[in-house]
């Protein structure tokens, strides 16, 4: 777990709630007392980003929280996006169904933005088109390689029919060669490359390869580019890896592939077959 988790996870389960005019402004109240209470912070900021109802369960709902604090002397500000649950009296981060297994966690997700369909993130298609597609992907996920390029190529067909926007989302801790090949990637696309991402899921190299040097040459090999250490620590090409990597996170994104369609998460990454019949 995270620092970041450590000092903002608590384990309230069933606390009763205080008093307040409407159910977000008690979490709101409820959740800065309680993180308040934490020595090492010197202030927090807690707000309700979004409601959602949970349909089987009447009466509550999953809240979208951001939280921002700063620790005790130090300039550093800690921003987090959470899930609570509430019926208004009683307040739980946690909530599973124990008929289905379900953790209500996967169901309750923030709203897809349309500020977040950005004009460097569409790959293929019109902006215009009928369908927008989403996807977040790790280029050395197993999955990934298996099931992105196959979507792409599939949807790629109706460009009026689907918008393709596709955000890079390496999962370092596992496969931390996927960050300087998506940084790769960002900078073959600043320079015109064609088919970038597509190609991106041809590289070979190990998952667990750290020397920039042989990352870089796996995907000059495979893509056909001359990439340099200097191209991707340029700060357009930083500022594309940041953009992408803010959206997975204010999206709650934290596994891949993950697929949105027309904003709403698609669980099943298999809904855009349906619209193109």
């Amino acid at each position: 777990m995270s620092s970041m988790l450590k000092l903002l996870s608590t384990t309230l389960l069933l606390s009763s709630l205080a008093y307040a005019s409407t159910t977000s402004e008690k979490i709101e109240d409820f959740l800065s007392d309680e993180f308040s209470n934490n020595p090492r912070l010197a202030s927090v900021e807690v707000e309700v980003e979004d409601e959602v109802p949970l349909k089987d369960l009447k009466g509550w709902s999953g809240y979208i929280v951001n939280v921002k604090a700063e620790l005790k002397g130090k300039k550093e500000e800690i921003k987090q996006k959470m899930i609570w649950f509430s019926n208004g009296t009683m307040i739980t981060k946690t909530l599973t169904n124990m008929d289905t297994l379900e953790n209500m966690t996967e169901v309750v997700k923030p709203s897809f933005k349309q500020q977040y369909y950005k004009k460097e993130n569409l790959i293929y298609g019109n902006e215009n088109a009928k369908h927008k597609v989403a996807l977040f992907s790790d280029p050395l996920c197993p999955f990934c390689r298996s099931f992105i390029p196959a979507a792409i190529k599939d949807m790629k067909k109706n460009p009026e029919k689907f918008a393709i926007y596709y955000y890079h989302l390496p999962l370092e801790r596992i496969h931390p060669a996927s960050v300087t090949l998506v940084k790769a990637a960002v900078a073959a696309e600043q320079k015109g490359v064609k088919d970038v991402v597509l190609k991106l899921y041809n590289v070979k190299v190990n998952p667990r390869e750290k020397d920039v040097k042989k990352i870089l040459a796996a995907f000059n090999k495979a893509v056909g580019t001359n990439i340099t250490e200097a191209d991707i620590k340029s700060k357009k090409v930083l500022d594309h890896f940041k953009s992408d990597i803010d959206v997975a996170r204010n999206l709650l994104v934290g596994g891949t592939p993950t697929v949105y369609l027309d904003g709403k998460l698609d669980n099943t990454k298999k809904k855009y077959k349906t619209v193109k019949q």
